[in-house]
């Protein structure tokens, strides 16, 4: 397959150093301010942003855009609106009513260190935050338009919120779903803000259908290898390297990878997802690296 025109070769570790500060200064900018009312709004707020975090998705934003020469700065609002969104879920997750955990990046969750009212409010904060900050985005208004319709629908009934909703229907019942299913859950509870991601940066870039199908493809794969990993590592890791509970999954019986396939098909699972990784990406040729990078960080991370 002939390459698509895209941008250059890349430094990729000067780039994601760059990418990383530059979403962790648009975030920091973006939260309301502690000394301002209501504080302990904002302390939660901020608590649940600031203190760590991959921050994957701002990074998929800034690569899929540099692949098309998109300037950062017209890259910085979608960074923020998909981590915050991501932000919220996970306060959200947490909650007893929910996966009732008490640990999250090596911190307490938000639930613990406020209280659960206050730990709803921060997520619901922060959602309308990211919808605040992508509306605002500096680019064209039919391209702002897409922007908002891609994270809304990536993060309701019919992606994230929904996948959530499938995986509490699930809990409890691991066996009961095939392996459709599982993949189902995820491409929608993990998968869809990380694709709204990709293509959110690919909007902004101007990319053509034919580039949207092959980052599309990227961007399933990536979602559904980095929950296949997560529920590796939930087996295999501890709580100290993966800053929150381990061993929870099976302990819940929840349905994950390893409970329906077995740890050593699981790795086949994470292996097929890798080489789709890779063939995804080939026409964008030697410009697509961090996005190879930040695929291959999904398959291969501790934590």
């Amino acid at each position: 397959m002939a390459e698509i025109v895209a941008g250059g070769a890349v430094d990729v570790d000067a780039s994601m150093a760059q990418w990383r500060a530059r979403a962790d200064a648009a975030l920091t900018a973006a939260l309301p301010a502690l000394d301002t009312a209501p504080r302990r709004l904002h302390a939660a707020m901020r608590h649940a942003v600031l203190l760590g975090g991959k921050r994957m998705r701002p990074m998929l934003v800034y690569a899929t855009g540099a692949l098309f020469d998109a300037a950062p700065a017209r890259l910085d609002a979608a960074a923020v609106a998909v981590e915050l969104i991501h932000a919220y879920s996970l306060v959200h997750d947490d909650l007893p009513s929910m996966d009732d955990d008490a640990l999250r990046r090596g911190q307490p969750t938000v639930h613990i260190a406020f209280d659960e009212a206050t730990a709803v409010l921060a997520g619901d904060a922060l959602q309308s935050l990211a919808f605040d900050a992508v509306a605002l985005a500096p680019v064209e208004p039919a391209v702002a338009l897409q922007l908002v319709r891609t994270l809304a629908e990536a993060a309701g009934a019919a992606g994230m919120c929904g996948g959530q909703a499938l995986d509490l229907a699930a809990t409890g019942a691991a066996k009961s779903l095939s392996i459709s299913e599982l993949e189902q859950l995820h491409a929608l509870k993990t998968g869809a803000l990380i694709r709204a991601a990709v293509r959110m940066g690919a909007l902004i870039g101007h990319a053509d259908d034919t580039a949207l199908a092959h980052l599309d493809r990227y961007a399933a794969a990536l979602g559904l290898a980095f929950q296949v990993r997560d529920d590796i590592l939930d087996v295999e890791g501890d709580s100290a390297t993966l800053g929150k509970t381990a061993g929870k999954d099976a302990a819940q019986a929840k349905a994950t990878f390893p409970a329906l396939l077995g740890m050593t098909h699981a790795r086949e699972r994470l292996d097929e997802l890798s080489r789709t990784l890779a063939d995804a990406l080939a026409p964008f040729g030697a410009a697509a690296a961090p996005l190879a990078a930040l695929g291959d960080y999904a398959v291969r991370r501790a934590h």
